[in-house]
């Protein structure tokens, strides 16, 4: 089956309220997809953003970012008024996120809409709490205790709170009960309101591409409640953390900091955290993909408190065992491996003896003849890319790279012009043999590096790029269904 879909996150809606959010913008976003012959939306992860408002380190892993709450339902719910949040500060612009502003304006409210629900006492939330019981619990605390630590990363938490000894948390559950209850509100609303637009987008055809990072965030309530599932010394402090090694593009390689897995406990378990953690990617999700997912292969061990990855050497993780007892747990589930970057052939193996499909991002295509990202060398069980949140938008990319590259592209693409080029990536990735050509959505409109997503390594000027009302135009529409019907997808 040949199909195709839009790259859009939704942080980066239009909204009246500084972000993207499940808002009728959202909806409209949907029906803006089937009217354009889409049949896929694939969005960047939803977890609770902390420090650097990266949506691949998360407070969570199971949680939902409060952010993306609609304000206007709980205005009609009669939680909040209209003014209280019309008269808060956005920020000044309409095409980028100020988080600063989010932070400071939105919690404020989510608060007093929380008190004025008198949600305690509603059947549905405590059968919501009930149900995801096994997570929000902990999660719920974590975050009360993190607010009442004014925000500190819980490996400054008192020995008591931070090695979560019992009598400590007996007292926390007891003196933040509101506060607990607070944050389990949050994910009563997110929850609530996702599954109510992703059952709309189903109903429309179209399908969600999640997005899970390998990894879950050092500061997070899966590391502070679940230590041993990670590689931690005494006091919850790591061994090593995650990163990638030098390469042509840092000599210094990355340094993530996430903690790493202690595989050999995820083994003796029958891999049940990872199991329940993708199965609830499914309750999310249509599909998910797997961010670094050579990682469960080799990962890259750095040791903890180095200010690079220079030193850092690879580990063996658990290989196709861990696949094959998802199977077993949960049945065939359509998934798609991340498999860019330096890709080894034990790797490549894995992934074959997966089954899922792999990731070919035609901005990587150029680099050298014959690339293995040239469409020509594609097979069919594959998703192609322009380019992802990771890189620079394909205007940009073009305009960015050298004149012998630019000849090169215009040649392979078969174009006079260079503001020919994004046009010609979007047909060159449609008329591919990959199964599955997703293209974001600053690409279909022609945009450059003021719509870049994201600098990976770097902090501060990310994830805030914005759609403004008009720019999905029915004019648009009718051309990307054109493309698509052409290419038959």
């Amino acid at each position: 089956m040949r199909r195709s879909g839009v790259l859009l996150p939704v942080t980066s809606l239009p909204s009246r309220f500084g972000i993207g959010t499940f808002s009728k913008e959202a909806y409209a976003f949907v029906d803006f997809l089937k009217e354009a012959g889409q049949k896929l939306w694939q969005i960047l992860p939803l977890g609770p953003t902390g420090y650097g408002d990266s949506p691949y380190q998360a407070f969570s892993t199971f949680a939902g970012n409060p952010y993306l709450i609609d304000l206007e339902e709980l205005i009609e719910n009669g939680w909040l008024t209209e003014e209280e949040c019309e008269n808060t500060d956005w920020g000044g612009s309409k095409s980028y996120v100020d988080y600063e502003k989010m932070y400071q304006g939105r919690f404020p409210l989510l608060r007093k809409a929380y008190h004025n629900s008198h949600i305690a006492e509603n059947a549905e939330f405590i059968a919501f709490c009930e149900e995801n019981d096994w997570w929000l619990s902990d999660y719920a605390l974590f975050m009360a205790i993190k607010d009442s630590q004014g925000g500190a990363s819980f490996l400054e938490w008192d020995a008591p709170l931070k090695l979560r000894e019992p009598e400590a948390i007996r007292r926390c559950r007891h003196e933040l009960s509101d506060e607990i209850c607070f944050w389990q509100f949050l994910q009563y609303l997110f929850a609530k309101q996702w599954q109510a637009l992703k059952a709309y987008a189903n109903g429309k055809g179209i399908s969600i591409i999640g997005d899970i990072p390998i990894y879950v965030a050092l500061d997070s309530a899966d590391t502070w409640s679940h230590p041993e599932l990670f590689q931690l010394s005494e006091g919850c402090v790591p061994k090593a953390v995650a990163g990638v090694p030098p390469d042509a593009f840092s000599a210094t390689g990355q340094l993530w900091g996430n903690p790493l897995y202690d595989w050999e406990y995820h083994k003796k378990t029958g891999y049940d955290w990872w199991i329940l953690r993708i199965g609830y990617s499914y309750r999310l999700y249509d599909i998910v993909r797997v961010d670094h997912f050579r990682g469960f292969e080799a990962y890259f061990s750095i040791p903890y408190g180095d200010e690079t990855a220079v030193n850092g050497h690879w580990e063996k993780g658990p290989d196709f065992e861990l696949f094959a007892a998802m199977k077993m747990k949960l049945g065939k589930k359509e998934m798609i491996a991340e498999d860019l970057g330096v890709i080894t052939p034990p790797v490549r193996k894995m992934i074959k003896k997966c089954g899922y499909p792999g990731m070919k991002v035609l901005q990587f295509a150029f680099d050298s003849y014959d690339s293995e990202y040239l469409p020509h060398n594609y097979d069919k069980n594959c998703i192609v890319y322009t380019g992802t949140h990771d890189n620079q938008t394909t205007r940009g990319w073009y305009e960015e790279n050298n004149r012998k590259v630019q000849k090169y592209i215009r040649e392979y693409l078969r174009v006079k012009s260079g503001k020919d080029v994004v046009e010609a990536m979007i047909a060159t990735a449609m008329s591919s043999t990959a199964g599955t050509a997703v293209i974001p959505m600053q690409d279909w409109l022609g945009l450059g590096r003021e719509a870049r997503m994201n600098f990976p390594s770097t902090l501060g000027d990310n994830w805030k790029w914005r759609l403004t009302d008009g720019q999905l135009t029915d004019a648009l529409a009718v051309h990307m269904k054109d493309v698509t019907k052409t290419y038959c997808r």
